[in-house]
C-alpha cells in the first residue's frame, strides 16, 4: 500500500509543493496535508484535513489515517501567513510543535518524523567558528524571534526522540533559503531599493536553493535517516557581492543605529532587518555539510552562488549597473565589475 505521510503547513508554498512532490514518490501510498486554512492552490492527489496542530485533535487525525510518517513544515518565521503578530507565530511554532509531538507520542504505528528546523539555531556573533558542525552551539544563542522558536522546537524534538527510540527522527537545518517563490525576512531585505548594511562588516553568507530543500525533505522522508543535518549549497558569497549582483545601492549604518532604524521603519510599514537578521548580516554564518553528504546521503544540485544567481533572475534589477561576470571558487568568490580594469 505504500507509506502514509502527514504533512503540516500545506497552506504555505513550501508545504504544498512538498506534499505534491512526495505524493508522486512510488514508495508513498497516501499523503494527508494539514493546516488551519485551506491551501490556495490545488494539491492534486493530496488529501486535505483542516486542523490546527495546536489542538489535541491532531492525534485523532494521525491515528484515524494510520499515519506512519510525519513531516513537520509549519515551523515558519511568519512571512506568508495570515496576520496575527509575533505572538501568534510563536504560539503556532512552539505550542503547535508540542501538541504535534504529543500526538506522535501516542501513535504506535509511527515510524518516521521529519522536522524543518533552521541554521538560525546557531545565531551569529564575532566569536563563532568559521563553519558550524551539527554538534556545535553558537557563542551567542538567539534570544528572540524565529531563531529562538527553532531552538525550543529542537529541544522538544530531541525529547521526543529519547522517548520514542523506535522512530527515525530527522531534523534538517537549512541555510538561508532562496528561490523564485521563497519569502522570508532575508529575501525582503534583498528587494529593498536602497539597502542598509552594517558599517565595517562584510558577512560571509551561505544559501540553499528552495528546490534543493524540497529534494532534501523528500530524501529524508523516504529514507528515514535518524539525526540532525545542516543543509546548504557549497561555497559562500559575501554580502557586498550579493548586493552588487542585484544592482542595489547600499547605505553603511552602524549596528546600533541599524537596530533603531529598523524599529522606526517597521512602524511605518517598511520591511527592514530584524535584530536576528542584523546579526546574521553583520557576522554571517558557515555550515559544515559533511554529515549531510556522508550520513544523510544528500548533495544539493545548486551551490550557494548558483542559488543566489537563480534568485537574482526573479528580482527586479536595482539602480546600479550589474557585474559583467561573476565567478567563484569554494569559499573565495571573485567578480569583475563593469567599468573596472
Amino acid at each position: 500500500m505504500g507509506r502514509v505521510v502527514l504533512v503540516t503547513g500545506v497552506s504555505l508554498d513550501l508545504g504544498g509543493r512538498f506534499a505534491r512532490r512526495i505524493a508522486a514518490d512510488p514508495t508513498v501510498g497516501r499523503v494527508i496535508g494539514v493546516d488551519v486554512v485551506p491551501p490556495p492552490g490545488d494539491l492534486g492527489p493530496v488529501g486535505f484535513v483542516r486542523a490546527d496542530i495546536r489542538n489535541p485533535v491532531i492525534a485523532k487525525v494521525i491515528a484515524g489515517q494510520e499515519v506512519d510518517t510525519v513531516v513537520h513544515l509549519s515551523v515558519q518565521p511568519g512571512v506568508g501567513r495570515s496576520s496575527g503578530g509575533r505572538s501568534t507565530t510563536k504560539e503556532h511554532n512552539v505550542i503547535g510543535t508540542m501538541q504535534l509531538l504529543a500526538a506522535c507520542q501516542k501513535a504506535p504505528g509511527l515510524e518516521r518524523l521529519v522536522v524543518r528546523s533552521s541554521a538560525d539555531v546557531y545565531g551569529s556573533s564575532s566569536r563563532d567558528p568559521a563553519m558550524f558542525t551539527e554538534d556545535m552551539d553558537g557563542k551567542r544563542l538567539p534570544r528572540s524571534g524565529f531563531a529562538k522558536d527553532v531552538l525550543e522546537v529542537e529541544s522538544y524534538v530531541r525529547g521526543f526522540a529519547r522517548r520514542r527510540p523506535d522512530v527515525a527522527v530527522t531534523m534538517l537545518r537549512p541555510a538561508a533559503l532562496l528561490g523564485r517563490r521563497e519569502e522570508s525576512p532575508l529575501t525582503h531585505y534583498f528587494r529593498l531599493p536602497v539597502v542598509p548594511t552594517p558599517l565595517g562588516y562584510d558577512a560571509r553568507l551561505q544559501f540553499l536553493h528552495e528546490d534543493d530543500f524540497l529534494d532534501a525533505l523528500v530524501h529524508a522522508a523516504v529514507d528515514g535517516v535518524h539525526g540532525t543535518f545542516n543543509v546548504a549549497g557549497a561555497g559562500v558569497l559575501m554580502l557586498s557581492q550579493a548586493l552588487r549582483r542585484l544592482g542595489r545601492p547600499t547605505v553603511p549604518v552602524p549596528g546600533f543605529l541599524l537596530d533603531g532604524l529598523g524599529s522606526a521603519l517597521k512602524q511605518a510599514g517598511v520591511p527592514v532587518p530584524s535584530r536576528e537578521l542584523t546579526s546574521y548580516l553583520t557576522f554571517g554564518r558557515g555550515l559544515d555539510t559533511t554529515r549531510m553528504r556522508t550520513m544523510l546521503g544528500f548533495t544539493p544540485a545548486h551551490t550557494t552562488e548558483e542559488a543566489f544567481a537563480d534568485f537574482a533572475r526573479w528580482v527586479s534589477p536595482g539602480l546600479l549597473p550589474l557585474p559583467r561576470q561573476a565567478t567563484a571558487t569554494q569559499g573565495a568568490p571573485i567578480e569583475t565589475e563593469v567599468g573596472l580594469g
